[in-house]
């Protein structure tokens, strides 16, 4: 798909079908935010492919937002292995993984794959949950599946401000 015709088509699909996504697809998916960009190329990000009925329900303990995906990925950083800027203020943990989550996101849309960003939890409590290390960061969950029969994106989906509104020349 091209790319401006790939970012302008992806929407947040809120309703899913029972389908599962074939092992090839999910590889694709899953190398493609593996090509994301780190800060010092240190690679501090972890995916966690949640398949499982018993890590779909934690999930759905964490958050309303799983919309009855099959599968759903949980980005992570390690705090300890970050790029600190200069000035000592801030890391690179977040943005990383968010380079991360953003690659997911449109390979899964390149591959016919829905998919849903989802940041309505508690990051603190889904580490917790999931019993990861205490340095592991979770930065938010990806629904990933297919749409249910005769789902659309919500009305308000191609609603953008103008431009100029958002963009400034200095």
């Amino acid at each position: 798909m091209e790319f401006s015709e790939l970012v302008n088509k992806r929407y947040s699909c809120k309703k899913y079908s029972d389908r599962t996504i074939e092992k090839k697809v999910l590889e694709s998916i899953l190398n493609g935010g593996r090509a994301a960009p780190t800060a010092k190329n240190l690679q501090e990000f972890h995916v966690y492919v949640i398949q499982s009925e018993e890590g779909l329900k934690k999930i759905d303990r964490l958050t309303p937002c799983r919309y009855g995906a099959t599968t759903v990925l949980m980005v992570t950083f390690d705090s300890s292995n970050t790029f600190t800027y200069p000035g000592g203020k801030r890391d690179s943990g977040v943005e990383d993984a968010t380079i991360v989550a953003t690659h997911l996101m449109l390979a899964a849309s390149n591959e016919g794959v829905d998919n849903c960003w989802i940041n309505n939890f508690d990051p603190e409590k889904a580490e917790s949950l999931f019993a990861l290390p205490e340095n592991e960061k979770v930065l938010m969950f990806l629904d990933l599946g297919y749409k249910a029969d005769g789902f659309e994106p919500l009305p308000n989906h191609t609603k953008r401000k103008e431009l100029v509104e958002t963009v400034s020349y200095i």
